[in-house]
């Protein structure tokens, strides 16, 4: 649809917009700002505006009691299919904490699973580090407008995550750094992922919100236990204390997550309109050649394949969709012969 066309039905006909009639007559619609996120979608063919009703808003994040209205997307739009995990702790982490965060976020990644983090310095950064340089998909959800790089430094990260998988904001795109809306943006941090994982943390650390918001939301918490010199696990202490799952290998995170991977897979199905008898054709037949009936690592799918790495995960994704194979830890096994 056409700018002209959307602000027409904005300005004309807000009776077809699905909101209930208390709020449609409650409603005052700034057209100052709905031009300048409409003028935004036009500037770049990866620019996206989703909104509540789009099919391709994230189901997971509708089931919050406060879910964003818009969200500003850019990059790879088919990155938010993915089931997600929610990596995030300490800005000041030390090199231990960087080095764990890197290889957890990289064997996620490996099993299918995307990441995702708020690209601040520290854990933040290792993590989408890890998807980039393995060539896995990654969200990052700004606490900023979606055209302002905070902080500067990760200019490089941002510009990389978009190629393997997308940014992510609620805020209008000039919105700059404001201390409030960090806080704010963690709820979506969770929102999108199955579980939130806390790789290093102090007591005060803005990453104890985005975990518990996460248990707010039902979601699984983990915890990765650390010394108790110096101060940087007391807060991963806390949350094992309170019955947050230990975290040593990527393992112990996809044993926990597997039926509520199975769950989001339910939902993207009936969010994108997928029947039983759209499958009858043989999809993507030399992947699925490559997968075997028992355990297949996804190197060895991409090996036999040929393909790279990045389609191998987007049709695996969608041949978990249609019921072919699943995902299971340390790669996928196939369940259905053709």
């Amino acid at each position: 649809m056409e700018v002209d066309d959307l602000r027409q039905r904005l300005e004309h006909e807000r009776q077809a917009l699905p909101l209930s009639d208390h709020l449609l007559h409650s409603l005052v619609i700034d057209y100052q700002k709905v031009d300048v996120a409409l003028e935004w979608q036009q500037q770049a063919a990866d620019h996206h505006l989703l909104c509540f009703s789009d099919p391709l808003y994230p189901p997971l994040l509708k089931q919050l009691s406060d879910p964003p209205a818009v969200l500003f997307v850019k990059g790879c739009l088919e990155a938010l299919a993915l089931p997600y995990l929610a990596i995030v702790g300490s800005r000041n982490a030390s090199p231990g904490g960087l080095q764990v965060a890197y290889q957890l976020a990289a064997e996620m990644s490996s099993m299918g699973f995307g990441i995702c983090s708020g690209m601040a310095m520290g854990i933040d950064g290792a993590a989408h580090k890890a998807c980039v340089d393995h060539q896995g998909r990654t969200i990052a959800v700004l606490g900023t407008g979606i055209e302002i790089i905070y902080p500067r430094k990760h200019r490089q990260l941002y510009h990389d995550i978009q190629r393997q998988g997308c940014i992510l904001s609620e805020f209008w795109p000039d919105t700059g750094p404001f201390a409030g809306n960090f806080p704010k943006r963690n709820r979506i941090i969770s929102g999108l992922s199955l579980g939130t994982l806390v790789v290093e943390a102090c007591r005060k650390s803005g990453s104890l919100i985005t975990a518990r918001l996460a248990m707010e939301q039902g979601r699984e918490v983990f915890a990765v236990p650390g010394s108790i010199l110096g101060g940087y696990h007391q807060g991963c202490h806390d949350l094992l204390r309170d019955g947050a799952k230990l975290v040593e290998t990527a393992a112990d995170i996809v044993e926990e997550l597997a039926s509520l991977t199975a769950y989001h897979l339910e939902e993207l199905k009936l969010c994108h309109h997928i029947q039983q008898g759209e499958i009858c054709n043989l999809p993507f037949s030399s992947l699925l050649a490559s997968v075997g009936y028992e355990t297949t690592s996804i190197d060895a799918v991409v090996e036999h394949s040929g393909k790279t790495i990045d389609l191998v995960l987007e049709q695996m994704l969608e041949l978990e969709l249609q019921g072919w194979v699943i995902a299971v830890p340390g790669g996928y096994v196939r369940v259905k012969r053709s």
